[in-house]
C-alpha cells in the first residue's frame, strides 16, 4: 500500500477525530459560548504549512478567526486551541474567580501538546499569538527552533506598559475586573486574579532572557503605539536580541495615528485595519527575506522604484510574497534613510 495513501488515511482520521474529541471535552466543561470554543479550519488534505494560533489572556479563539480565514483561503490549515482554564462557563467574580492556571508549566505543556497535534496537519508549523498567547508562541518558537517555520507575535505580553503595574502583578493576589468597553455580557472572562497574569509576566521574562543567546526560527514582532497594556520597548528589545542569530526576524510598530489597540486582531475589538494586519502577516509567512533585505527594498523605494521593481532589482522575486507591497507601504522609510545617512537627520527634522 503506497505511503501517500496511508498518510492521507491518517490525516483524514486526525482531521475528524481531533475536532470531535475537543468539542466533546469542551461540552463537558461547558464553555461560555461558541466563540470560546477551539477552532479548526482544515482542508481535505495535509498542507505545506499549518498555523497554530494562541489567543489572548482571558479571551478566546474568536480573536484569531479573521486571520485564520485569511490563511485558510491562502491554502493553510489553521488550528486555534482554547487556552487552558479559559472560556469556561460559570458565575466568575472576585469571590469566585475564573479557573485560570497559576503556573507556567501548565501553559508550556499545553503549547507542546498542541504543537505535536499541529504537526499532523502540515509539513511545517507556523505559530502565532496575541498578548499572553504571543508570549506563549515566542516561548514555543524558542523551545522548538528547528521544528517551527515562523512565529507571529502580536503585542506579546513580555511586561506591562507601566512598571508599577508589573510590581502590582508580582506582589498582589487580589482580583482585577476589566473595564467593560461595551454593555452586555463579555465573550471571555471579565476579570482575573493577579497570580493568573503573573504567569505571563514570568514567561515573558524567560523569553527575553533566552532570546539573548538562543537559536530561533524567523519571528515577526508586531506592536502598536496605541497599546496601553504591554511594553513596546520590550518588543524592540526582543527583535534586537534575535536579529544577530536569526536575520529573517522582522519588526513593525503601527503608528499611534491608526489608533490600533492592544487587542489588534479584529475590527470587533477595535482594529479598523484588520485586513491590513492579515495581509502583512501573510507577507511574512510567505516570504524568505532577511530584515536587511527588507530595509534595502524600502531604501530603493525611496529612489523611485516600486516594491516589485526593487525586489526584482535585488533578484529576490522568488523569495517575496505577493502581499509584500502592502507591508512595504507601511515601513518607515525615513528612518531607514536616516540610519544610512546620519548627517541628514538634522536637515530632515
Amino acid at each position: 500500500m503506497p505511503n501517500n495513501f496511508l498518510t492521507q488515511i491518517n490525516y483524514s482520521i486526525a482531521a475528524n477525530s481531533l475536532p470531535l474529541r475537543t468539542r466533546f471535552q469542551e461540552d463537558r466543561l461547558p464553555v461560555r459560548n461558541d466563540a470560546c470554543r477551539s477552532q479548526f479550519l482544515l482542508h481535505s488534505g495535509r498542507t505545506p504549512k499549518v498555523c497554530l494560533f494562541f489567543h489572548g489572556f482571558t479571551a478566546g479563539p474568536y480573536q484569531f478567526m479573521p486571520m485564520a480565514r485569511a490563511f485558510y483561503q491562502a491554502g493553510y490549515n489553521v488550528i486555534i486551541p482554547r487556552l487552558p482554564g479559559h472560556g469556561e462557563a460559570g458565575d466568575w467574580n472576585g469571590k469566585n474567580p475564573p479557573p485560570l492556571p497559576k503556573d507556567t508549566n501548565t501553559y508550556k505543556q499545553f503549547a507542546l501538546e498542541w504543537f505535536r497535534q499541529a504537526q499532523t496537519f502540515g509539513d511545517k508549523v507556523v505559530v502565532g499569538g496575541l498578548s499572553g498567547g504571543g508570549t506563549l508562541a515566542a516561548w514555543l518558537a524558542l523551545e522548538k527552533p528547528d521544528q517551527i517555520d515562523r512565529a507571529l507575535l502580536f503585542a506579546a505580553y513580555l511586561s506591562s506598559s507601566n512598571k508599577v503595574v508589573d510590581l502590582f502583578v508580582k506582589v498582589l493576589s487580589g482580583y482585577f475586573a476589566w473595564q467593560p468597553e461595551t454593555p452586555g455580557d463579555s465573550i471571555g472572562y471579565k476579570g482575573f486574579t493577579f497570580p493568573d497574569l503573573r504567569v505571563f509576566l514570568d514567561l515573558g521574562s524567560e523569553v527575553l532572557k533566552r532570546s539573548r543567546s538562543a537559536a530561533s526560527p524567523p519571528m515577526f514582532v508586531i506592536s502598536t503605539e496605541a497599546d496601553q497594556a504591554v511594553s513596546n520597548p520590550d518588543h524592540k528589545a526582543l527583535f534586537e536580541n534575535l536579529l544577530p542569530r536569526q536575520p529573517k526576524t522582522w519588526y513593525y510598530t503601527f503608528d499611534r495615528v491608526l489608533n490600533i489597540p492592544h487587542t489588534m486582531m479584529t475590527k470587533a475589538e477595535g482594529n479598523n485595519w484588520e485586513n491590513l494586519l492579515n495581509v502583512m502577516s501573510k507577507s511574512f509567512v510567505q516570504s524568505d527575506l532577511t530584515w536587511a533585505e527588507i530595509e534595502e527594498i524600502a531604501y530603493r523605494m525611496t529612489q523611485g522604484k516600486t516594491c516589485d521593481q526593487a525586489v526584482a532589482s535585488l533578484g529576490l522575486t522568488s523569495k517575496a510574497s505577493p502581499d509584500l507591497p502592502a507591508l512595504m507601504t507601511m515601513i518607515d522609510k525615513r528612518e531607514i534613510v536616516i540610519k544610512r545617512n546620519p548627517s541628514w537627520d538634522a536637515d530632515m527634522s
